[in-house]
């Protein structure tokens, strides 16, 4: 039997099965609670997920130092690999964007609360943003709901309502929210990170919110999050006007667009 080339053990992992969605029967694992976990990358190296996360080497194997990256025709990079785990066998995935995004991770952990913020918006997950948010406050250094005073010579907190994705794209929870079709979640940061009038807001979106605990704070002297452009130098509002759809009521309402005294602010 494979094991990982890292920590030479077999490669399975031990987990708790949820009491209403297990089904050790379909687990294909020798107990209930044993469950595959290898991914197999292209050079024959077999790895538990964690483990390959752990040791990722950019575009080698950790373990014989062979180059896994796939190079397409348009410079673009992919690490192919199977993975197997309790969801089953996957052929070929494209491992490389979690790989990446792992390195990040390892290089700035405090971005992670943010990241996974990214993440809730672009599933359109408005109770799991609302508990980051909330947890936020008060309880880690590193993470902020409106990028507030913080001690002397600490490192500046993340404002996570006002995050753009470092890694490239730049884009805040708004653009992600919008690229994805996420109404709520738009409506969520158009209350909490901005300064758009309250009286522009739908009853029933104030309604859920008050039910949902999800008040304004103090906007004085925080940015606006519809002003904040990507890395195509784009708004919310512009990405919402070049996508179309649904979002074509929203620009026609003009509720995306921070406007002074009429003015667009000149962003620098």
């Amino acid at each position: 039997m494979d094991q990982c080339k890292m920590c030479e053990r077999p490669l399975t992992i031990m987990i708790d099965w949820d009491d209403e969605a297990s089904d050790p029967d379909q687990a294909g694992a020798s107990s209930e609670n044993e469950v595959p976990d290898s991914v197999e990358l292209q050079c024959g190296c077999f790895f538990h997920w964690q483990c390959l996360l752990d040791a990722y080497e950019i575009t080698r194997c950790p373990s014989c130092s062979k180059d896994v990256l796939n190079r397409a025709a348009s410079g673009d990079g992919r690490i192919l690999c199977n993975v197997n785990n309790e969801g089953g066998l996957q052929e070929a995935f494209d491992i490389l964007p979690i790989l990446k995004e792992e390195s990040f991770l390892k290089a700035f952990p405090e971005e992670r609360k943010a990241r996974a913020f990214l993440e809730f918006c672009a599933e359109g997950d408005v109770g799991a943003i609302l508990n980051l948010v909330k947890g936020g406050e008060g309880e880690d250094d590193d993470f902020s709901m409106d990028g507030g005073d913080h001690a002397e010579g600490a490192a500046k907190p993340i404002d996570v309502l006002r995050y753009q994705d470092p890694t490239g794209s730049l884009d805040t929870g708004l653009h992600v929210a919008i690229r994805n079709g996420q109404e709520e979640v738009v409506w969520l940061l158009l209350l909490l990170a901005s300064s758009l009038e309250l009286h522009r807001f739908p009853p029933d979106v104030i309604q859920a919110a008050e039910t949902l605990g999800a008040i304004r704070a103090d906007q004085a002297g925080k940015v606006d999050v519809r002003v904040l452009e990507n890395a195509e130098h784009m708004t919310a509002a512009n990405l919402a006007q070049k996508l179309g759809g649904k979002w074509e009521a929203w620009t026609a309402t003009g509720r995306l667009k921070f406007v002074w005294d009429g003015i667009l602010p000149v962003m620098f």
